[in-house]
C-alpha cells in the first residue's frame, strides 16, 4: 500500500444522506475503493473483502454500532473501525474505544474533517508499523 487514498474503505450509516456525503467526501480526498451499507448485517457479509477501514454509525436499526463493532474485530482485530455517532455521549464514546474502535467522530460541522484526519492518522500508524515491526500486532494480539 503506497498511500493513504489505497485503503479499502467501507461506510456503515442507516441514514442515506450520511452515506451519499461521505462517500463524495472520501471520492474529493481521492480515495476510490469505497463500499456503503445501509445497516451492519450487510457490512459484516462484505468482511471477505478485507476492509482497511470502517466508518461505522452507532445508532443503527437492524444492530448496533457496539454489537458490529464485537463482530468485526472477532473476525479482525486489524481493521480500523471509527465510529460517526450523532451523540456526544462519553458514556458511549468509551465503550466503542474499551471494545476496539480507533477512533470516535462525533456528527457535526467538523465530522468531514474529522474523517480525513483519522484516515491520515491511520496512514501513518500503518506506515510506522510497517517500517518498524510489520508483525507487532500479530504478535501483540496473539498474548490477548
Amino acid at each position: 500500500m503506497d498511500t493513504s487514498t489505497d485503503f479499502r474503505i467501507f461506510v456503515v450509516d442507516d441514514d442515506e444522506f450520511c452515506l451519499n456525503l461521505y462517500r463524495q467526501h472520501l471520492t474529493k480526498q481521492g480515495y476510490k475503493d469505497i463500499k456503503t451499507f445501509q445497516n451492519g448485517a450487510e457490512c459484516l457479509i462484505e468482511l471477505t473483502d478485507n476492509p482497511d477501514v470502517i466508518f461505522l454509525d452507532h445508532g443503527m436499526h437492524d444492530l448496533s454500532g457496539i454489537e458490529v463493532l464485537k463482530k468485526i474485530k472477532r473476525f479482525n482485530p486489524d481493521i480500523y473501525v471509527v465510529f460517526i455517532s450523532g451523540q456526544e455521549d462519553i458514556e458511549t464514546a468509551v465503550s466503542a474505544l474499551k471494545f476496539g474502535a480507533f477512533d470516535y467522530i462525533v456528527k457535526g460541522d467538523l465530522q468531514l474533517e474529522g474523517m480525513t484526519k483519522v484516515l491520515l492518522k491511520i496512514a501513518e500508524i500503518k506506515e510506522l508499523l510497517k517500517k518498524n515491526n510489520p508483525n507487532f500486532f500479530r504478535k501483540f494480539f496473539s498474548f490477548i
